[in-house]
């Protein structure tokens, strides 16, 4: 499966933790940046990127800045886009399962390296049930 991914200044360091982790797992890994840690950027860019490519090549993504609240905001506003905002494995899991989404969004300055990868793997583990959930999923579009 292909995952794009994207952050700010902010999330750059968790960033490339996860580009890591998700590449040990064997996912193909689209890093669309930042690439630079040191220059503050704006969140909305890298968001508008992950959109892009998860719609175009109907894949996942992963957004990350300083609390996960602005790229959340920033991944809803793109139709088609169905981004959760996660702090533990189980809402991570549960976003797939009953809101299908396709983007995770994560803070690092809210949620430590550890946790944030084991909610990463529990994001990628998951699959939308369908079922009744999937009439509330189109409700959102």
């Amino acid at each position: 499966m292909n995952i794009a991914i994207g952050a700010d200044h902010a999330g750059f360091e968790l960033k490339q933790v996860i580009v890591a982790e998700l590449e040990l797992l064997k996912y193909q890994v689209k890093d669309l940046g930042t690439h630079n840690p040191d220059t503050s950027c704006d969140y909305p860019d890298f968001a508008a990127a992950v959109c892009r490519e998860v719609l175009q090549s109907r894949s996942l993504g992963i957004l990350v800045c300083g609390t996960g609240i602005g790229m959340s905001i920033a991944a809803n506003k793109h139709k088609g886009i169905r981004a959760g905002l996660c702090t533990s494995e189980f809402q991570a899991r549960m976003t797939r399962k009953h809101n299908n989404a396709n983007v995770l969004c994560l803070g690092a300055r809210v949620t430590g390296r550890d946790l944030a990868l084991a909610i990463v793997r529990e994001f990628m583990a998951a699959e939308f049930e369908g079922g009744r959930h999937a009439a509330r999923v189109q409700k959102l579009e």
